[in-house]
């Protein structure tokens, strides 16, 4: 049996569909990108201080789509980030408590230098 039906062969017509969904999808984002070339053109003629809402926008409505991408692209450097971000805070939290320490210990010097001279001063003049 033939693999035409009606004089059209079957694997030419999906190849068609597949190259026609592609050419809608790159010409969609195309008409995109030109709407928003555009509009930010407009928004900037009028008032500058629209276009970070233009931005914020367009990438609201673009993440869906783009995110699945985006993300695998960035995990890595999130994750280095957590990384980076945790040690820094290890090596905080200890240089904080041993500064804590050292203020505690001159504290207490303090302090007890203090009760010293208190003590001398109560017992009076001492005799040489």
């Amino acid at each position: 049996m033939s693999t035409s039906h009606n004089g059209h062969d079957a694997s030419a017509s999906e190849e068609v569909a597949h190259e026609t969904h592609d050419d809608q999808e790159n010409g969609g984002l195309n008409k995109t990108v030109a709407t928003v070339v555009v509009v930010a053109a407009g928004a900037a003629l009028f008032e500058a201080a629209l276009l970070p809402g233009i931005a914020i926008g367009v990438a609201a409505v673009a993440a869906p789509k783009y995110f699945p991408k985006i993300a695998a692209g960035l995990t890595p450097l999130f994750k280095s980030t957590v990384r980076g971000t945790y040690k820094l805070a290890q090596k905080s939290k200890e240089m904080f408590a041993e500064a804590h320490e050292q203020v505690n210990d001159i504290v207490a010097e303090v302090k007890a230098e203090g009760e010293t001279a208190a003590k001398q001063a109560a017992s009076g003049p001492s005799v040489n």
